[in-house]
């Protein structure tokens, strides 16, 4: 039986968990709360209390990596708080113990904000330019893990989440001014992102680079103002005095190369 390590069992890391223990594996989890801790244990997950710092790991982590052979790392940046802790710091930190354990492929969680925010076509020729520091962090964080010669590293760059309980609509609508209205949306669905994953493992996919945006692109006010209306929410107002700046980030190679259909194409 393949052990799966999953850093990070959050919004996306847990159903993940979940999912691949449907599917035959046995997963290891890790969460940084006592009470999450039980939740976990409860889904039959193999649960760790783990934090990761710039200079050190709180938690057994030799064993959470102990006999797997799959890593997946699924923690945010989180660049804004008390610590404010080098999140390219807790990764090099990290790399020293992937880099002894059994660990042979990791499936790193990353972002589409490593891409500037241009009106262009990107692809995963696209170099990465990224404008904010959560984005320069993780690109940073990519390109440590992608250098280790001890394990295969596959970077899988989401657009912006979104599921049942997690919409951007619900901040949006509370703003009188938003921006690039005429910018074209970037997001995926929690089940698609459940389902690429899955297929990189089941395909054995590792030392690649994908984008994973739904193949769904309306207009950031076409969409959001339809949106407001579904859930019968107030819609947001958006500005038009400046120009509309935006990407449009495509998903042909997870389709192509993974024979990945989405499940939640409209959104």
């Amino acid at each position: 039986m393949t052990k799966i390590s999953i850093l990070g069992c959050g919004w996306l890391g847990f159903p993940l968990a979940k999912s691949l223990l449907k599917k035959g594996f046995y997963v290891k989890g890790t969460t940084t709360s006592l009470e999450k801790l039980t939740v976990l244990e409860q889904a039959n997950i193999d649960a760790f209390l783990i934090s990761l710092h710039s200079d050190s790991i709180v938690g057994d982590i030799e064993t959470f990596l102990n006999d797997s052979e799959i890593l997946i790392i699924d923690i945010p940046p989180k660049l804004r708080g008390i610590n404010n802790e080098s999140f390219v710091d807790k990764i090099k930190t990290l790399l020293t113990y992937i880099e002894k354990s059994s660990v042979k492929n990791v499936l790193f969680v990353s972002s589409t904000s490593v891409y500037a925010d241009e009106n262009r076509i990107i692809t995963e020729e696209t170099t990465p330019n990224p404008e904010t520091e959560s984005g320069k962090q993780l690109l940073q964080s990519e390109r440590f893990l992608q250098k280790s010669t001890k394990f295969k590293t596959t970077i899988l760059r989401f657009g912006g989440l979104i599921g049942e309980d997690r919409h951007p609509i619900h901040s949006l609508s509370k703003k009188d001014n938003v921006e690039n209205p005429d910018a074209v949306i970037n997001l995926i669905h929690q089940e698609d992102c459940i389902g690429i994953i899955e297929k990189i493992i089941e395909k054995k996919s590792w030392n690649e680079t994908y984008n994973a945006v739904s193949p769904f692109h309306p207009l950031r006010e076409t969409y959001y103002t339809q949106k407001a209306i579904e859930l019968n929410i107030n819609a947001p107002k958006f500005n038009h005095s400046k120009t509309s700046n935006g990407k449009t980030i495509l998903s042909n190679k997870i389709q192509k190369e993974l024979d990945y259909q989405f499940i939640r194409i409209s959104l």
